[in-house]
């Protein structure tokens, strides 16, 4: 383990965009905590999250780990150009001949996106408390860590995210290739999401239709962008306006897709190792 590290660390420690990102992506991440301090206006209105709830416990772990998730994106491209560049530069090719083998390269990989997702999660989970007990209308032990489950959800979602940009970048190689196949995915996936939840519903009103969104199987809760997204629910209905407009906040824990995830990472780095082996590189 400690070779592959020493080798990720002096492959990225000269790739100046690796470097670049990495520092961007956290800087972001954390100003994106801090969001709910800073009002804004809002067709004439002004608006300050902290004063809607999003820090109070224990609403505060869905919201942070929900906001935070948006940009996964960003730090995905640090991955997909760190293992695109190992096919443009012929560094796997070179790494193999000096004795690299195919496990020790996907291995490798892992412990970066492993590195990534254990200090983004220790982030979140440290900022969380921080704003928490800061600025949450009660501290509570059985409030503060009765949602705190998302912390772990947030993990596996990057996790999985991750494992799924390495698939596609060694199935692809080129990074504008990476991207392009996952915004075709993430369209595919989105308009085959819509057309079912059309199709269950239709005809239906009121309590039969809330039934049949949180009851009935839906094929598409198996395909992996929408069962990373069903790890953390949007947390805008648990504002105070949400709630003053009468909406109402209900969570089943995912189980479901938390297992599909799962299953998703073993495919993608199984799916990783197998590609590299079958393909004259």
């Amino acid at each position: 383990m400690t070779k592959l590290l020493k080798l990720e660390y002096y492959k990225n420690l000269n790739y100046k965009p690796f470097k670049v990102f990495t520092i961007l992506y956290f800087a972001i991440l954390i100003a994106l905590l801090f969001i709910g301090l800073v009002d804004f206006d809002l067709f004439g209105a002004t608006i300050n999250l902290k004063e809607e709830g999003i820090y109070n416990f224990p609403e505060i772990w869905n919201f942070t780990t929900w906001i935070v998730g948006l940009l996964k994106i960003f730090l995905g491209l640090i991955i997909v150009f760190s293992i695109s560049q190992e096919f443009s530069d012929r560094m796997f090719k070179q790494n193999t001949i000096d004795g690299l083998s195919r496990k020790e390269f996907i291995g490798s990989k892992l412990l970066t996106i492993s590195i990534f997702t254990i200090i983004s999660t220790i982030i979140v989970f440290a900022i969380t408390m921080l704003l928490g007990y800061q600025y949450s209308n009660t501290t509570e032990s059985a409030k503060v860590f009765e949602e705190i489950f998302f912390i772990g959800n947030y993990f596996i979602k990057l996790f999985t995210f991750f494992c799924f940009l390495m698939f596609l970048s060694v199935l692809l190689r080129k990074s504008v290739f990476v991207f392009l196949a996952f915004f075709v995915l993430w369209i595919i996936e989105s308009i085959l999401s819509t057309v079912e939840v059309f199709m269950k519903v239709k005809g239906l009103q009121g309590p039969q239709r809330n039934e049949v969104l949180q009851n009935d199987f839906f094929l598409s809760r198996l395909f992996p962008l929408e069962s990373m997204s069903n790890l953390i629910p949007n947390p805008m209905v648990r504002l105070n306006m949400a709630k003053a407009m009468g909406l109402k906040y209900e969570f089943h824990y995912p189980t479901e897709s938390l297992i599909v995830c799962l299953v998703w990472c073993a495919i993608f780095i199984f799916g990783s190792y197998w590609i590299l082996r079958k393909r004259d590189w």
